[in-house]
């Protein structure tokens, strides 16, 4: 969940709650990103400093879909990639009026493994359309879903176009590789974060994912935004059962 959470001239966010499109009236979202921005991440796991990089670009705002197109990559860094063959790719289409996802990708590769996962969101019958094309075969499969379900990658983007009170808490439905998890997220600060943008103010997002069962599927899972108009994605870790992970964010173009 963490590789798809965090597999973005300002403008200040008018930021709030999502709502459904009926309130918003068509009317589009204020977001505190722009087509082209890039965010770099260096990214840790486990024992490694520095394991590779993560980038997360809002690459284009399409018309006729009327959303932003959201690439996020990440690589292992050379040395690793001679022992560990990785690379992993997820997009996002997000909705400009309701800030929720319409479609989500994820493309893999993991030596010889080729992996390629389509969620579409069909909001009016409450549906996530799930489709699987892999090494080892192909799966289709429909999830019920809530009306306000997100994929990870969304979820962060519109995360960046909320305010947050101490205290509070809310959940938010991911449906991510076609199993659907519940993600509490609990803002605390904010607090000062020493970054390589400098010393900047943020709030840090305690999060808590369970699957359909209530299992939990991370632990230790937070992210940290600055409190400025970017709203930008300082950090972001978890403790997951293939090891930790900690991306940091180190550029932004």
């Amino acid at each position: 969940m963490l590789a798809t959470a965090a597999l973005a001239a300002w403008s200040p966010a008018q930021t709030g709650t999502l709502r459904p499109a009926s309130q918003n009236a068509g009317r589009e979202i204020a977001v505190p990103f722009r087509v082209g921005e890039t965010l770099i991440f260096d990214v840790a796991y486990s024992t490694y400093l520095v394991a590779g990089t993560a980038t997360s670009t809002v690459v284009e705002k399409r018309s006729p879909e009327q959303a932003y197109y959201i690439v996020a990559e990440g690589r292992p860094l050379p040395l690793i990639a001679r022992m560990f063959a990785l690379y992993y790719k997820m997009d996002t289409l997000l909705d400009s009026v309701t800030g929720l996802s319409q479609r989500t990708s994820l493309y893999t590769e993991e030596g010889s493994r080729r992996r390629t996962a389509i969620t579409r969101f069909d909001r009016g019958a409450r549906k996530a359309l799930y489709e699987l094309q892999a090494t080892e075969g192909a799966v289709k499969d429909e999830l019920a879903a809530p009306a306000d379900v997100q994929d990870g990658l969304a979820m962060l983007y519109a995360l960046r176009t909320r305010t947050f009170k101490p205290g509070e808490r809310f959940t938010i439905p991911v449906a991510d590789d076609g199993v659907l998890f519940s993600v509490e997220v609990e803002p605390t600060g904010p607090e000062r974060l020493t970054t390589a943008l400098g010393e900047l103010e943020a709030w840090n997002l305690k999060i808590t994912i369970t699957d359909g069962k209530g299992a939990p599927a991370a632990k230790n899972m937070a992210v940290w935004l600055s409190t400025d108009a970017r709203r930008l994605p300082l950090k972001l870790q978890a403790d997951l059962p293939v090891g930790s992970f900690a991306l940091t964010l180190k550029a932004v173009r």
